[in-house]
C-alpha cells in the first residue's frame, strides 16, 4: 500500500531539458495518469485571486504587472536571474503554496478513485525539477529521475527554447548533479536517444516493477 490509498502517486524529476514531457505525455496517454506539474500550477497560483499575488507584488514592485493585469513574467525572470536573494524570496512564497495545492489535489484524486468502482490505484503523476529539493518523498510513492546528458539538454533548449549558451551555463549551474538525483530516487529514466520507444519502454518496465499499476 502507498501513501495513499486509492492512488499511487509518481514523482517525475530532473534536469531542464531532460525530457520530462515526453514522460509526462506517454503515462497520460498509455497509462491514462492523471498530471500535475508543478510550474503551471504556480502559474495559476500567481494570478488574480491567487494566494501568491500579493507577496510577489510587495517583493518585486507593481512594475512586474502587465497592464492586463497578469505578471510580465519575462520581467520577473530577467531579476532572479540576476539577483539570488529575490530568487530564495520568491521561491520562499512560492513553493509552500505549490505544495500545498498539490497535498490538496492529490487528497481529492484519493476521494474520486475511492467513489470508482475499479479495484486498480489510479495512477497520479506529479512533476516538478525541485521534487527533492521541497521533499515531494513525502506524498510520493516513489520519485524517478529523467536523465539526458548535457550535451543533449543543450541541444534542446537551444532548439525549443532560444537559450544562449550563458543562460544555459547558468541554468545548469543552478540544478542538482545527475549523481545526487540517481542517489535520491527509485529509478532512472534514460532519454538520451531520440528514438522514443526507448524511453517507452523503460517507464513500462519501472512502472511493472515498482508496482506503481496495481
Amino acid at each position: 500500500m502507498g501513501k495513499y490509498e486509492h492512488i499511487a502517486v509518481l514523482g517525475i524529476t530532473g534536469g531542464v531539458g531532460a525530457g520530462k514531457s515526453t514522460v509526462l505525455e506517454y503515462l497520460e496517454k498509455r497509462y491514462g495518469a492523471r498530471l500535475i506539474e508543478c510550474d503551471a500550477l504556480a502559474a495559476q497560483l500567481q494570478e488574480q485571486d491567487g494566494p501568491c499575488r500579493d507577496a510577489m507584488i510587495a517583493l518585486f514592485g507593481a512594475e512586474v504587472l502587465r497592464e492586463d493585469g497578469h505578471f510580465n513574467r519575462p520581467a520577473i525572470a530577467a531579476k532572479v536571474f540576476a539577483d539570488e536573494s529575490l530568487r530564495e524570496a520568491l521561491n520562499a512564497i512560492v513553493h509552500p503554496a505549490v505544495k500545498a495545492a498539490v497535498r490538496e489535489a492529490l487528497q481529492q484524486e484519493n476521494a474520486a478513485a475511492q467513489a470508482c468502482t475499479q479495484g486498480a490505484r489510479r495512477l497520479v503523476v506529479i512533476e516538478a525539477a525541485l521534487l527533492l529539493d521541497d521533499n515531494y518523498g513525502e506524498v510520493c510513492d516513489e520519485i524517478w529521475y529523467v536523465y539526458a546528458p548535457e550535451e543533449a539538454r543543450r541541444r534542446r533548449l537551444k532548439e525549443s527554447r532560444g537559450y544562449s549558451d550563458e543562460r544555459i551555463d547558468a541554468v545548469f549551474a543552478s540544478q542538482r548533479s545527475e549523481e545526487s538525483f540517481r542517489a535520491l530516487t527509485q529509478f532512472t529514466i534514460d532519454n538520451s536517444e531520440e528514438f522514443v520507444e526507448n524511453t517507452y519502454g523503460q517507464i513500462d518496465e519501472g512502472l511493472r516493477t515498482h508496482g506503481l499499476l496495481g
